[in-house]
């Protein structure tokens, strides 16, 4: 996944709405009118976070006659998963190293030297 593929799905996941959108969808395609019930935001707002879902990759909008049905495309969110498994892994080695460090005190040995 290209950087801005990645900073889209994160920006998109940063709003609370979206993240609503997302679970509501998890649980099966719904209309753009099913989605916008719940949200106290007008019927163009939900439309533009779906836009923002979209352009993200996380969310399909297809047309069936005069209705726009969503579904939730979980596989963009690999690559997000993926770099944040990474960073968990990498603080973590990290920070247990230096928990370590710390335990041992000053007067035990650098063994880096």
């Amino acid at each position: 996944m290209v950087e801005n593929d990645l900073n889209r799905v994160f920006h998109a996941l940063g709003d609370p709405t979206r993240r609503a959108i997302l679970d509501r969808l998890a649980g099966g395609e719904a209309t753009v009118s099913q989605l916008s019930r719940p949200f106290p935001v007008s019927f163009a707002a939900v439309s533009k976070h779906l836009g923002v879902l979209e352009r993200a990759g996380l969310v399909t909008r297809e047309a069936r006659g005069r209705e726009r049905v969503c579904r939730i495309n979980p596989a963009a969110l690999n690559d997000a998963r993926s770099w944040l498994e990474f960073h968990q892994s990498f603080w973590t080695e990290r920070l247990e190293a230096l928990a370590a460090l710390v335990e041992a005190g000053p007067d035990s040995p650098d063994e880096s030297r």
